[in-house]
């Protein structure tokens, strides 16, 4: 089991503290940011589920649902650099205090949208709000958990974070059947601003800050220096350190992909493709985001245990790849489609460990920045990918359309595919020049 209870110990100046006291700051602290982060992920997935219902009130195209969902990504990939700035400036407590602000507005706007612009305004302004939590999280951990429990605990908040994926699947699709999908994003947005209000009463951004000892101190160790000189200089430092780069494009191959096709054209395609409801199709995509999420738990834990990153994130992506091609060539209802989208999950959490691997390859103090550079390459590749695959596929249509929702062929379908299977490529590629780090921070040899 890993261990994530601080040892008892003293302050450097020889004054106690209470540390089932400082676990309860902890873990409260975890819990809050969490709690964001699970709507982060709800707000993720839901267009998927509600598709044909935002095709059918603006008359959207499927380039324009692609667009209008990934207004989404857009923002939330151009915000990961200040995100992580923010991160290691300002800390979690404010960046994830507006975070909720503006996410919960945005919210409100989309579900009370008259006009595909004001839909785009509401969904932009949701990812702009969203777009900080994860990496404050991130961060906070940093400085709430041992290093080697980072996978672990990373993994944990994947996993968590995917609750809300989960809830945006099967269970939004039958709640569906009781309120309209505007009611469902006003809700989500008022559910943001009380978590604002939350995170601002509860966050701490370092044990410090809540009168313990850092981390490091209570194992007997000096703590990390801070940030020496202007966020500008630690930006570029990072921007500069290659071993960081290779965790941008395996999230950008990989977890990229896998958010383009659950996020949005998973339901469609089983829809389209294979006649499934859409509250049978999104048993599928749900069974894929838990597989993720448990993916990411079991191999941070793993990571941590072996002492090693690489080579679960080697075989990671390599069984990722597999997963694409059977469902590209081998995919049928049932329990066969129900393993293809495990293993595809499953696989795909081994991404966890470039966050571990980033933050690991710079000085703590920066480690914000890491995470959100790496992170960036995630949802460049979901933002990419989400229009550019209902582009292609408009390419194609013959103009089959049912209740005002246009209906693509296999052939529309395996041309999207195509994408996939290069940006599997990318992600195994790129895997190769993953740095080993053994599970401690190389930078200052400690």
């Amino acid at each position: 089991m890993v261990e994530v209870s601080p040892p008892v110990s003293r302050r450097p100046e020889g004054k106690a503290f209470n540390p089932a006291q400082f676990l309860r700051v902890r873990w409260s602290i975890y819990a809050i940011l969490a709690a964001a982060y699970i709507l982060v992920f709800f707000q993720r997935i839901a267009p998927a589920v509600v598709s044909a219902d935002l095709m059918r009130a603006f008359g959207a195209t499927g380039a324009a649902l692609g667009s209008l969902a990934a207004t989404y990504y857009y923002i939330y990939t151009a915000m990961q650099i200040p995100a992580g700035v923010l991160a290691d400036t300002l800390g979690a407590r404010i960046s994830v205090t507006l975070g909720n602000l503006v996410s919960g507005m945005g919210s409100i706007l989309f579900g009370m949208a008259g006009t595909f612009w004001e839909a785009s305004i509401g969904r932009a302004l949701v990812g702009l709000g969203v777009s900080v939590v994860f990496v404050g999280l991130m961060k906070s951990n940093t400085l709430w958990f041992r290093d080697r429990d980072y996978g672990f605990i990373g993994g944990l908040t994947i996993l968590l974070g995917n609750v809300g994926a989960i809830l945006a699947a099967g269970p939004l699709a039958s709640m569906l059947t009781l309120w309209s999908w505007r009611t469902v994003f006003i809700a989500l947005g008022v559910m943001a601003l009380a978590l604002a209000a939350l995170s601002w009463l509860g966050v701490r951004n370092t044990p410090e800050d809540a009168g313990f000892p850092s981390i490091r101190e209570m194992e007997g160790q000096t703590r990390h220096a801070a940030r020496q000189q202007h966020w500008w200089h630690d930006l570029l430092g990072v921007l500069v350190t290659r071993r960081v780069w290779p965790g941008f494009w395996i999230n950008m191959g990989m977890t990229g992909s896998l958010l383009a096709w659950l996020g949005l054209w998973a339901i469609p395609f089983l829809r389209d493709l294979h006649g499934l409801e859409r509250s049978a199709a999104s048993i599928y995509t749900s069974i894929g985001l838990a597989s993720f999420a448990l993916g990411a738990l079991c191999c941070g834990w793993l990571s941590d245990q072996a002492g090693r990153r690489k080579p679960f994130l080697i075989a990671g992506t390599l069984l990722y790849g597999l997963a694409w091609l059977g469902i590209v060539y081998l995919w049928t209802p049932g329990v066969l489609g129900m393993a293809w989208f495990t293993l595809m999950g499953f696989s795909c959490g081994s991404f966890i460990l470039t966050f571990a691997g980033a933050k690991e390859v710079v000085v703590p103090a920066l480690s914000g920045m890491a995470i959100a550079l790496v992170n960036t390459g995630l949802f460049l590749g979901a933002a990419i990918l989400q229009p550019l695959f209902g582009w292609v596929m408009d390419l194609r249509w013959a103009g089959a359309m049912t209740n005002g929702v246009r209906v693509y062929s296999a052939a529309d379908y395996h041309t999207g595919f195509l994408l996939m299977l290069g940006c599997v490529t990318l992600a195994i590629v790129a895997s190769t020049f993953f740095h080993e780090t053994r599970c401690r921070n190389i930078a200052q040899g400690d």
